[in-house]
C-alpha cells in the first residue's frame, strides 16, 4: 500500500504494561509515602502520568513524583511488559505491505522504546509524551493514515489528525464505547488486524 503509514498507542494497544506499572508505582510508594490507590490507577491508563498524579498529591509533588516514578519503570517497570496478542503479526503486516509503523503514546520515549526493544518490536518510528492534541500533532507529522488505539481518546486523536481511527478492545473502553466515539471499525484485538488490512483501501 503506497504510502500506508500506521501509528499504535502502545499500553494496552500492543502491549500489556499493568505488571510493570503495578511494580513501579509499588517501588513509589514505597520510596516516597505517598497514598495511590494502584489499582484504580491501573484501571485508567491512557492519559499522561502526571494527570494520574494529581489524582493523589499536590500540584507542586507532581513532576517530582513522575520523575521518580519512570525511573522506577525503566528500572523494574519494562521487564514487566508483555506483547498483546496478535501485535507482532500487526506490526509485520504494515512492514509486509510496504508501510511504516510508528508509535504515539503518553509515555517517556525513552520507557516507550525501552518496552519495545524488552518485547522485541520492530517500530520505525515512536513520539513520547504525547496526549490528546499532542498526538494529533505527532500524527499528522508523520503521515499517518491509520491510527491504532484502545480508548475514546486514541479514537479522537485519530480522527482529528485525518487518519483512520481503529479501536481495539484490549484496554478499559469497550467495543461500545470505541464504536460511539466514531471508530471507523472496532476490532476485538490486534489478532484480528492483519486481515482486516487485507480488505482496507487508502
Amino acid at each position: 500500500m503506497d504510502g500506508l503509514v500506521v501509528g499504535f498507542d502502545l499500553d494496552m494497544t500492543l502491549v500489556d504494561s499493568r505488571p510493570g506499572i503495578r511494580a513501579s508505582f509499588a517501588a513509589l510508594i514505597a520510596e516516597t509515602g505517598v497514598e495511590i490507590d494502584i489499582e484504580t490507577a491501573v484501571g485508567r491508563l491512557g492519559p499522561p502520568l502526571e494527570i494520574e498524579l494529581a489524582h493523589w498529591v499536590d500540584a507542586d509533588r507532581v513532576h517530582e513524583l513522575a520523575a521518580r516514578y519512570r525511573a522506577h519503570y525503566y528500572q523494574i517497570g519494562v521487564p514487566g511488559t508483555v506483547l498483546l496478542p496478535g501485535a507482532r503479526d500487526a506490526v509485520d503486516a504494515v512492514h509486509a505491505r510496504g508501510g511504516r509503523s510508528i508509535v504515539v503514546t503518553a509515555k517517556e520515549e525513552r520507557n516507550a522504546r525501552a518496552c519495545l526493544a524488552h518485547v522485541g518490536l520492530a517500530i520505525d518510528d515512536v513520539a513520547g509524551l504525547r496526549f490528546g492534541d499532542g498526538k494529533v500533532d505527532a500524527l499528522r507529522e508523520r503521515g499517518a493514515t491509520i491510527y491504532v488505539g484502545d480508548t475514546v481518546t486514541d479514537v479522537a486523536s485519530g480522527r482529528a489528525a485525518n487518519a483512520l481511527a481503529v479501536g481495539v478492545a484490549t484496554g478499559p473502553d469497550s467495543t461500545i464505547a470505541l464504536t460511539a466515539a466514531g471508530a471507523d471499525v472496532v476490532l476485538d484485538s490486534l489478532a484480528d488486524f492483519a486481515a482486516w488490512l487485507d480488505t482496507t483501501s487508502l
